[in-house]
């Protein structure tokens, strides 16, 4: 499925590998550097495995101060510098190219401060989502965002993306719980954006970075809020006769103002899925399934409940299943949270990643049911629908070039109609390589020209994560 195109490898660089290899090897510790070729094959894709690059080397540096010496070597040569956190990527963020170096992150892995009185966590990049919470949920608190590979996914490649998760309907997606890094730029400059304080002041240059998929620098260090944990948390089950009723219902519970803490979707098949590998209880006699959390005491849970069903009712509710027990809540969200790795275990697929407005998910799982039909190919629907933001998994076998081109503009199609419906081509996952050159379907040539501006005035040579984000042609040159 060789489709996308990569930027070809600079002939000068790749020619100077021995001598590249060599001088890295001077600047990092020993077992700091990758170079052997079977020792490369680990890093030469993501969670996107549809393309594969061989690096031209892999620092794992320890420091702050050891990246930026990276930095600054790289700088001087115009050796292009692709960041990796955990590689769970997937939408090829983290994909190399045989000209670049990987920095991977993932030897800065601790907790460098816990502040309960400013209620904060200073960390380095390569501690792992859930390790931030683990580290805490003994004093009360817990760090919000919690992606489905909260297990492995690490706090710079969330910083990278703008990760979100199931809960984040509530608590908001990364860059609102984000306070502060440590960046080493492109030449090796490491600067300090926010800190403890809740609102930094001059300009919002953590906003711009929060996203900015490692093409404006390396984030070596992060500032994230600490938020108290509820009385208590109840997921229920919701069940309905079409993935149109369930997504009305979700539109009407969100405008009514009632926010839970989450609202997620699972359309037939996913439900299939989930429960034959997580056991969860699931109701298999529906065709859409929502599972709503919500938190509090147990009056305003009670409250917030009565009113939720209601308006399910209004939509036909099949079936409402509370849990009755930390077993089974637990297994509600295992069931959830294990929804890419059990689809996995029966097809090849592509997670797409578009966001729509609520009152169009009606229409956009309508459009997409129809798209993947047209394309002779099946879907499963699990996604984050208190916000919008769709995860449709398109099923497909990749050992048939024939079958994984049908997914891809499958994928693509998805997207258009998202867009088309006034939503973006991404929630949380990126642009990396998998959208790049959709992003002229949601922007026109001045935003990208206005977009890749500021890229440039970060990184003049294009040297950081350079096949990414921005289609290849009309770039200005490095």
């Amino acid at each position: 499925m060789e489709q996308l195109q990569f930027l070809k490898p600079r002939a000068g660089i790749v020619a100077r590998r021995a001598t590249i290899v060599a001088d890295l090897l001077d600047l990092l510790p020993p077992g700091c550097l990758v170079h052997e070729a079977r020792e490369l094959v680990p890093f030469e894709t993501d969670a996107f495995v549809s393309y594969r690059r061989l690096p031209l080397a892999v620092a794992l540096p320890e420091t702050t101060a050891q990246v930026a010496a990276v930095m600054k070597y790289c700088h001087r040569y115009g050796i292009p510098v692709v960041p990796r956190g955990a590689g769970t990527s997937l939408s090829g963020g983290a994909i190399p190219q045989e000209d670049a170096v990987v920095l991977g992150l993932s030897k800065m892995s601790r907790i460098l401060d816990v502040d309960y009185a400013n209620r904060t966590a200073t960390v380095q990049a390569g501690v792992t989502n859930l390790n931030i919470s683990d580290a805490v949920s003994a004093d009360g608190y817990f760090y919000a965002p919690d992606p489905s590979s909260q297990l492995a996914c690490t706090i710079g490649g969330n910083i990278g993306m703008n990760s979100g998760g199931a809960h984040c309907l509530k608590y908001g997606v990364t860059t609102n719980n984000l306070l502060g890094v440590r960046l080493v730029l492109v030449d090796g400059t490491v600067v300090e954006l926010g800190g403890k304080a809740l609102d930094a002041p001059g300009l919002d240059l953590l906003g711009l970075v929060c996203g900015s998929e490692g093409q404006l620098g390396i984030v070596t260090e992060a500032t994230v809020r600490l938020i108290a944990k509820p009385e208590g948390a109840r997921p229920v089950l919701f069940g309905f006769d079409t993935s149109e009723a369930a997504g009305a219902c979700v539109a009407d519970v969100i405008g009514a103002g009632i926010i839970p803490v989450a609202i997620e979707f699972m359309d037939r098949p996913a439900i299939g899925i989930c429960e034959a590998f997580a056991k969860a209880g699931y109701p298999m006699d529906v065709e859409a399934l929502l599972i709503v959390e919500v938190e509090g005491s147990e009056a305003e849970m009670d409250a917030m409940l009565a009113s939720i069903i209601e308006i399910a009712r209004r939509h036909g509710v099949k079936v409402v299943k509370e849990s009755q027990s930390a077993t089974e809540a637990a297994l509600i969200w295992k069931g959830r949270k294990s929804a890419f790795g059990a689809t996995g275990r029966i097809a090849d697929y592509i997670c797409m990643d578009g966001t729509v407005p609520l009152g169009q998910l009606s229409h956009v799982l309508r459009g997409t049911a129809e798209i993947v039909e047209r394309y002779g190919l099946r879907v499963a629907n699990v996604f984050h629908a208190g916000d919008g933001n769709m995860h449709p998994l398109i099923l497909f076998n990749a050992n048939d070039p024939e079958d994984a081109a049908r997914a891809e503009a499958a994928g693509n199609d998805i997207l258009k109609l998202c867009v088309d419906a006034g939503g973006c081509l991404t929630g949380e996952h990126g642009v990396g390589i998998e959208k790049r050159d959709l992003m002229r379907h949601q922007f026109d040539a001045v935003d990208l020209d206005q977009q890749m501006a500021v890229r440039a005035a970060f990184d003049a040579q294009w040297i950081l994560n350079p096949s990414k984000v921005f289609p290849l042609d009309g770039r200005p040159a490095a």
